[in-house]
């Protein structure tokens, strides 16, 4: 299930592309993805999802366009030095996997477009003026809405309805995050759970 909607999602972002641009394309478009995971067997599973789902609208690797991934694995600062790269090299789109990789490119460019998918409140976090208008040049898809926080901690507690403490380990600087914290703690009441939170960086 997780496989096909990454191909629905990451196949439409092929869309952002005018038809009458391919249709006149005389060279390679290219495409580099920053994914904030590491390579492991569930990247590489995207990866062949990017590519099974750009085929379904006739872009083919290697013929119409070429793909390259980034892989940061958590980290920072191999984020931000991915995206200066990414930038720099000067592709035709930029795919961004996460929230700290969609801000990391941001923080590089203004004008090149970024698709972004697995985000978490992209309008609190800055990356777009709205869901209906996202402006500038960064547009996507999201995933989860802030009311998820209260559902997580509830079905936690069907499944072990002793518990009785829930630790939430959460990065602050992600509003998203915030939001997930706020929505655990107002359910928390109802559900006779106390929240232990712990901010990680």
């Amino acid at each position: 299930m997780i496989r096909r909607k990454f191909i629905t999602l990451l196949g439409s972002a092929a869309a952002v592309w005018p038809l009458a641009a391919r249709a006149q394309s005389v060279s390679m478009r290219r495409v580099i993805v920053l994914m904030g995971t590491a390579d492991d067997a569930e990247a590489k599973d995207r990866a062949v999802a990017l590519q099974e789902g750009l085929q379904k609208l006739r872009w083919t690797v290697g013929r119409d366009l070429q793909i390259n991934y980034l892989f940061a694995a958590g980290s920072a600062e191999r984020l931000l030095a991915y995206a200066n790269e990414a930038v720099a090299s000067k592709p035709d789109i930029l795919l961004a996997q996460t929230n700290p990789a969609v801000k990391a490119l941001q923080n590089v460019t203004r004008t090149l477009p970024i698709v972004f998918l697995q985000v978490s409140d992209p309008v609190g976090a800055g990356f777009v003026g709205s869901l209906a208008h996202p402006g500038d040049n960064i547009t996507g898809f999201t995933n989860f809405e802030a009311e998820i926080g209260g559902k997580w901690l509830q079905r936690l507690k069907d499944i072990a309805p002793a518990v009785e403490n829930v630790g939430f380990v959460f990065n602050p600087e992600t509003s998203a995050h915030t939001e997930f914290v706020r929505a655990a703690e107002k359910a928390s009441g109802a559900l006779d759970v106390k929240i232990v939170l712990s901010a990680r960086r």
